[in-house]
Protein backbone atom coordinates (compact mmCIF):
# COMPACT_ATOMS: atom_id res chain seq x y z
CA UNK A 1 0.00 0.00 0.00
CA UNK A 2 2.70 2.57 0.62
CA UNK A 3 4.49 1.21 -2.36
CA UNK A 4 1.13 2.38 -4.27
CA UNK A 5 0.82 5.88 -2.46
CA UNK A 6 4.49 6.43 -3.68
CA UNK A 7 3.82 5.69 -6.89
CA UNK A 8 0.63 7.79 -7.58
CA UNK A 9 2.61 10.79 -5.71
CA UNK A 10 5.41 10.71 -8.08
CA UNK A 11 2.81 10.80 -10.60
CA UNK A 12 0.79 13.95 -9.38
CA UNK A 13 3.39 16.19 -7.61
CA UNK A 14 5.32 17.45 -10.59
CA UNK A 15 1.30 18.15 -12.15
CA UNK A 16 0.64 20.03 -8.47
CA UNK A 17 3.96 21.98 -8.66
CA UNK A 18 3.53 23.19 -11.84
CA UNK A 19 -0.48 24.08 -11.18
CA UNK A 20 -1.42 24.66 -7.62
CA UNK A 21 1.69 27.60 -6.79
CA UNK A 22 0.69 29.82 -4.07
CA UNK A 23 -2.11 32.39 -5.31
CA UNK A 24 -1.06 35.71 -6.78
CA UNK A 25 -1.60 38.40 -3.95
CA UNK A 26 -3.67 40.96 -6.58
CA UNK A 27 -4.81 43.19 -3.68
CA UNK A 28 -2.65 45.73 -4.86
CA UNK A 29 -4.02 46.11 -8.51
CA UNK A 30 -6.76 48.63 -8.26
CA UNK A 31 -8.46 48.23 -11.29
CA UNK A 32 -9.91 44.39 -11.19
CA UNK A 33 -13.48 43.25 -11.30
CA UNK A 34 -13.37 39.70 -10.00
CA UNK A 35 -14.86 36.64 -9.90
CA UNK A 36 -17.80 37.47 -13.24
CA UNK A 37 -19.46 34.98 -14.60
CA UNK A 38 -19.07 34.43 -18.34
CA UNK A 39 -21.23 31.83 -18.68
CA UNK A 40 -24.03 29.82 -16.39
CA UNK A 41 -23.03 26.38 -17.06
CA UNK A 42 -21.11 25.81 -14.08
CA UNK A 43 -19.51 27.55 -10.97
CA UNK A 44 -16.16 27.39 -13.04
CA UNK A 45 -16.84 29.47 -15.61
CA UNK A 46 -15.87 32.69 -14.48
CA UNK A 47 -12.95 35.23 -15.52
CA UNK A 48 -11.03 38.20 -13.35
CA UNK A 49 -10.37 41.23 -15.10
CA UNK A 50 -7.33 43.34 -14.36
CA UNK A 51 -6.65 46.63 -16.22
CA UNK A 52 -3.69 49.10 -16.37
CA UNK A 53 -3.47 51.93 -13.96
CA UNK A 54 -2.34 53.77 -16.73
CA UNK A 55 -3.95 54.91 -19.80
CA UNK A 56 -7.55 55.28 -21.64
CA UNK A 57 -7.89 51.60 -22.98
CA UNK A 58 -9.32 50.42 -25.15
CA UNK A 59 -6.34 48.12 -24.21
CA UNK A 60 -5.11 44.75 -26.25
CA UNK A 61 -6.37 41.99 -23.94
CA UNK A 62 -3.71 38.85 -22.95
CA UNK A 63 -6.26 36.04 -21.93
CA UNK A 64 -4.37 33.92 -19.29
CA UNK A 65 -5.19 29.82 -19.28
CA UNK A 66 -3.90 28.33 -16.56
CA UNK A 67 -2.75 24.67 -16.92
CA UNK A 68 -2.79 21.52 -14.11
CA UNK A 69 -3.36 18.41 -16.30
CA UNK A 70 -7.04 19.39 -17.34
CA UNK A 71 -7.17 18.22 -13.80
CA UNK A 72 -6.71 20.96 -11.14
CA UNK A 73 -5.36 24.67 -11.20
CA UNK A 74 -6.65 28.01 -10.75
CA UNK A 75 -7.20 31.24 -12.67
CA UNK A 76 -5.32 33.27 -9.69
CA UNK A 77 -2.62 31.29 -8.73
CA UNK A 78 0.65 31.55 -9.27
CA UNK A 79 0.79 30.76 -13.20
CA UNK A 80 -1.06 34.47 -13.98
CA UNK A 81 1.85 36.57 -12.50
CA UNK A 82 3.98 36.53 -15.47
CA UNK A 83 0.87 37.88 -17.65
CA UNK A 84 0.21 40.45 -14.49
CA UNK A 85 3.73 41.81 -16.04
CA UNK A 86 1.71 43.01 -18.95
CA UNK A 87 -0.13 45.63 -16.68
CA UNK A 88 2.60 47.47 -17.07
CA UNK A 89 2.94 47.51 -20.39
CA UNK A 90 -0.03 48.78 -21.74
CA UNK A 91 -1.95 45.43 -21.68
CA UNK A 92 -5.44 44.22 -19.99
CA UNK A 93 -5.75 40.95 -18.18
CA UNK A 94 -8.47 38.06 -18.07
CA UNK A 95 -7.87 35.27 -16.62
CA UNK A 96 -10.21 32.48 -16.78
CA UNK A 97 -11.14 29.19 -15.22
CA UNK A 98 -13.20 26.40 -17.26
CA UNK A 99 -14.39 23.17 -16.51
CA UNK A 100 -11.78 20.80 -15.49
CA UNK A 101 -11.92 17.02 -16.78
CA UNK A 102 -13.48 15.94 -13.34
CA UNK A 103 -16.58 17.84 -14.31
CA UNK A 104 -16.79 17.69 -17.52
CA UNK A 105 -15.03 15.78 -20.15
CA UNK A 106 -13.50 17.29 -24.00
CA UNK A 107 -14.10 19.33 -25.46
CA UNK A 108 -16.18 21.46 -22.38
CA UNK A 109 -12.56 22.79 -21.79
CA UNK A 110 -12.46 24.81 -24.85
CA UNK A 111 -15.42 25.79 -25.62
CA UNK A 112 -15.31 27.46 -22.13
CA UNK A 113 -12.49 29.02 -23.68
CA UNK A 114 -14.08 30.13 -26.86
CA UNK A 115 -16.81 31.17 -24.67
CA UNK A 116 -14.48 33.68 -22.39
CA UNK A 117 -13.92 35.24 -26.03
CA UNK A 118 -17.24 36.00 -27.15
CA UNK A 119 -18.15 37.33 -23.39
CA UNK A 120 -14.59 39.13 -23.49
CA UNK A 121 -16.01 41.10 -27.09
CA UNK A 122 -19.52 41.26 -25.78
CA UNK A 123 -18.47 43.33 -22.98
CA UNK A 124 -15.49 45.19 -24.40
CA UNK A 125 -16.90 48.67 -24.59
CA UNK A 126 -17.71 48.15 -20.46
CA UNK A 127 -14.35 46.94 -19.54
CA UNK A 128 -11.64 49.17 -21.91
CA UNK A 129 -11.27 45.95 -24.00
CA UNK A 130 -10.31 46.42 -27.14
CA UNK A 131 -12.35 43.22 -28.94
CA UNK A 132 -9.50 42.87 -31.84
CA UNK A 133 -6.75 42.73 -30.27
CA UNK A 134 -6.82 39.36 -28.34
CA UNK A 135 -3.66 37.24 -27.60
CA UNK A 136 -4.15 33.80 -25.41
CA UNK A 137 -1.43 32.85 -23.08
CA UNK A 138 -1.15 29.37 -20.53
CA UNK A 139 1.43 26.89 -20.00
CA UNK A 140 0.85 23.33 -20.51
CA UNK A 141 -2.66 22.40 -20.35
CA UNK A 142 -3.67 26.18 -20.88
CA UNK A 143 -0.66 25.71 -23.46
CA UNK A 144 -2.65 23.50 -25.35
CA UNK A 145 -5.86 25.16 -25.09
CA UNK A 146 -4.01 28.86 -25.72
CA UNK A 147 -3.10 26.41 -28.97
CA UNK A 148 -6.42 25.13 -29.59
CA UNK A 149 -8.31 28.63 -29.19
CA UNK A 150 -5.78 29.91 -31.87
CA UNK A 151 -6.04 27.42 -34.80
CA UNK A 152 -9.92 26.64 -34.31
CA UNK A 153 -11.63 30.34 -35.04
CA UNK A 154 -13.53 28.40 -37.68
CA UNK A 155 -14.11 25.31 -36.29
CA UNK A 156 -18.14 24.81 -35.15
CA UNK A 157 -17.44 21.28 -33.95
CA UNK A 158 -15.39 22.90 -31.01
CA UNK A 159 -18.27 25.82 -30.10
CA UNK A 160 -21.36 25.61 -27.92
CA UNK A 161 -22.95 28.77 -28.90
CA UNK A 162 -25.15 27.71 -25.49
CA UNK A 163 -22.89 29.46 -23.20
CA UNK A 164 -23.38 32.98 -24.56
CA UNK A 165 -22.74 35.74 -26.88
CA UNK A 166 -23.49 33.50 -29.74
CA UNK A 167 -23.15 36.72 -32.41
CA UNK A 168 -19.23 36.83 -31.09
CA UNK A 169 -16.00 35.52 -32.54
CA UNK A 170 -13.72 33.48 -30.38
CA UNK A 171 -10.93 34.17 -32.66
CA UNK A 172 -8.25 35.21 -31.41
CA UNK A 173 -5.27 37.59 -32.85
CA UNK A 174 -1.48 35.57 -31.33
CA UNK A 175 -1.22 32.74 -28.95
CA UNK A 176 1.74 32.40 -26.82
CA UNK A 177 1.85 28.63 -25.69
CA UNK A 178 4.52 27.41 -23.05
CA UNK A 179 5.08 23.55 -23.19
CA UNK A 180 1.27 22.34 -24.03
CA UNK A 181 1.11 19.12 -25.12
CA UNK A 182 -0.44 18.35 -29.07
CA UNK A 183 -0.48 14.87 -29.65
CA UNK A 184 -1.62 12.80 -27.02
CA UNK A 185 -0.81 9.76 -28.21
CA UNK A 186 2.65 10.28 -29.48
CA UNK A 187 3.48 11.71 -25.98
CA UNK A 188 4.83 8.10 -24.55
CA UNK A 189 7.08 7.84 -27.53
CA UNK A 190 8.42 10.93 -27.59
CA UNK A 191 9.63 11.25 -23.92
CA UNK A 192 11.55 7.62 -24.80
CA UNK A 193 13.35 9.25 -27.44
CA UNK A 194 14.15 12.56 -25.04
CA UNK A 195 15.82 10.29 -22.15
CA UNK A 196 14.36 11.75 -19.27
CA UNK A 197 12.92 10.34 -16.62
CA UNK A 198 9.17 10.23 -17.05
CA UNK A 199 6.82 9.98 -14.19
CA UNK A 200 3.91 8.97 -16.37
CA UNK A 201 2.41 6.86 -18.91
CA UNK A 202 0.27 9.15 -20.97
CA UNK A 203 -1.47 6.23 -22.59
CA UNK A 204 -2.91 4.55 -19.45
CA UNK A 205 -6.25 5.10 -18.22
CA UNK A 206 -5.59 7.27 -15.30
CA UNK A 207 -3.00 9.58 -17.37
CA UNK A 208 -4.68 13.12 -17.06
CA UNK A 209 -5.00 12.92 -21.22
CA UNK A 210 -7.27 9.21 -20.68
CA UNK A 211 -9.10 11.75 -17.83
CA UNK A 212 -9.86 14.47 -20.29
CA UNK A 213 -11.21 12.46 -22.84
CA UNK A 214 -12.92 9.89 -20.84
CA UNK A 215 -11.26 6.86 -22.78
CA UNK A 216 -8.12 5.35 -23.00
CA UNK A 217 -5.94 7.15 -26.06
CA UNK A 218 -5.40 3.95 -28.12
CA UNK A 219 -8.77 3.52 -27.82
CA UNK A 220 -10.43 7.06 -28.95
CA UNK A 221 -7.89 8.03 -32.27
CA UNK A 222 -10.75 10.31 -33.21
CA UNK A 223 -10.65 11.86 -29.97
CA UNK A 224 -7.54 12.85 -30.09
CA UNK A 225 -7.31 13.71 -33.16
CA UNK A 226 -9.85 16.44 -31.96
CA UNK A 227 -7.88 17.63 -29.14
CA UNK A 228 -4.45 17.90 -30.76
CA UNK A 229 -4.26 20.92 -32.41
CA UNK A 230 -2.14 20.29 -35.80
CA UNK A 231 -5.77 19.18 -36.98
CA UNK A 232 -6.98 22.53 -37.34
CA UNK A 233 -3.95 24.63 -38.20
CA UNK A 234 -5.54 26.31 -41.57
CA UNK A 235 -4.33 30.19 -43.19
CA UNK A 236 -6.53 31.83 -40.73
CA UNK A 237 -4.39 30.78 -37.99
CA UNK A 238 -2.73 33.66 -35.71
CA UNK A 239 0.89 34.03 -35.13
CA UNK A 240 2.51 31.71 -32.80
CA UNK A 241 5.35 31.83 -29.74
CA UNK A 242 5.55 28.11 -28.77
CA UNK A 243 8.48 27.58 -25.92
CA UNK A 244 9.61 24.35 -24.16
CA UNK A 245 12.40 23.32 -22.18
CA UNK A 246 14.17 20.17 -23.89
CA UNK A 247 14.17 18.24 -20.43
CA UNK A 248 10.55 18.55 -19.67
CA UNK A 249 9.71 15.02 -18.44
CA UNK A 250 5.75 15.44 -18.59
CA UNK A 251 5.15 16.82 -21.63
CA UNK A 252 7.77 16.28 -24.96
CA UNK A 253 9.01 19.36 -26.52
CA UNK A 254 8.67 17.09 -29.88
CA UNK A 255 5.43 18.12 -29.80
CA UNK A 256 5.80 22.02 -30.16
CA UNK A 257 8.31 21.12 -32.85
CA UNK A 258 5.59 19.34 -34.45
CA UNK A 259 3.14 22.15 -34.41
CA UNK A 260 5.40 24.89 -35.20
CA UNK A 261 6.87 23.40 -38.15
CA UNK A 262 3.20 22.76 -39.71
CA UNK A 263 2.35 26.65 -38.79
CA UNK A 264 5.02 27.57 -40.10
CA UNK A 265 4.23 25.86 -43.37
CA UNK A 266 1.19 27.18 -43.75
CA UNK A 267 1.79 30.57 -42.30
CA UNK A 268 5.13 31.05 -43.54
CA UNK A 269 7.70 30.94 -40.64
CA UNK A 270 8.32 34.58 -39.80
CA UNK A 271 4.60 34.46 -38.39
CA UNK A 272 5.79 31.49 -36.21
CA UNK A 273 8.59 31.27 -33.68
CA UNK A 274 9.76 28.41 -31.78
CA UNK A 275 12.22 28.69 -28.55
CA UNK A 276 13.37 25.40 -27.35
CA UNK A 277 15.18 25.76 -23.98
CA UNK A 278 18.27 23.87 -22.95
CA UNK A 279 18.53 22.17 -19.13
CA UNK A 280 14.99 23.14 -18.45
CA UNK A 281 11.81 20.63 -17.53
CA UNK A 282 8.22 21.44 -17.43
CA UNK A 283 7.92 25.14 -16.93
CA UNK A 284 10.76 26.72 -14.14
CA UNK A 285 12.85 29.97 -14.04
CA UNK A 286 13.77 29.69 -17.41
CA UNK A 287 10.54 31.02 -18.78
CA UNK A 288 9.80 33.83 -16.25
CA UNK A 289 13.48 35.99 -16.44
CA UNK A 290 13.09 39.47 -17.16
CA UNK A 291 15.39 38.81 -20.36
CA UNK A 292 12.41 35.52 -21.47
CA UNK A 293 9.46 38.20 -20.45
CA UNK A 294 10.97 40.54 -22.40
CA UNK A 295 10.57 38.29 -25.52
CA UNK A 296 7.41 37.76 -24.96
CA UNK A 297 5.99 40.45 -24.58
CA UNK A 298 8.08 42.00 -27.75
CA UNK A 299 6.00 39.15 -29.78
CA UNK A 300 2.83 40.42 -28.41
CA UNK A 301 3.83 43.93 -28.85
CA UNK A 302 4.48 43.16 -32.85
CA UNK A 303 1.07 41.30 -33.54
CA UNK A 304 -1.08 43.25 -30.86
CA UNK A 305 0.48 47.13 -31.15
CA UNK A 306 1.80 47.21 -34.48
Amino acid sequence: MKHAWFCLFAVIAPWAAYAQARSVDVSGIQNKFLDIPYADVSAAQKLDIYLPEEGAGPFPVILSIHGGAFKMGDKRDGQVAPMLEGLKRGYAVVSINYRLSGEALWPAQVQDCKAAVRWVRAHAAEYQLDPGRIAAWGGSAGGHLSAMLGVSGAEPSLEDLSLGHSGMSSRVQAVVDWFGPTDFLKMDEQLRESAVPNPMIHSAPDSPESELIGKNLEDAPALVRAANPETYVSADSPPFLIQHGLEDNLVPYQGSVLLARKLGAVLGFEKVALELFPATGHGGPAFVTADNLGRVFAFLDKHLKQ
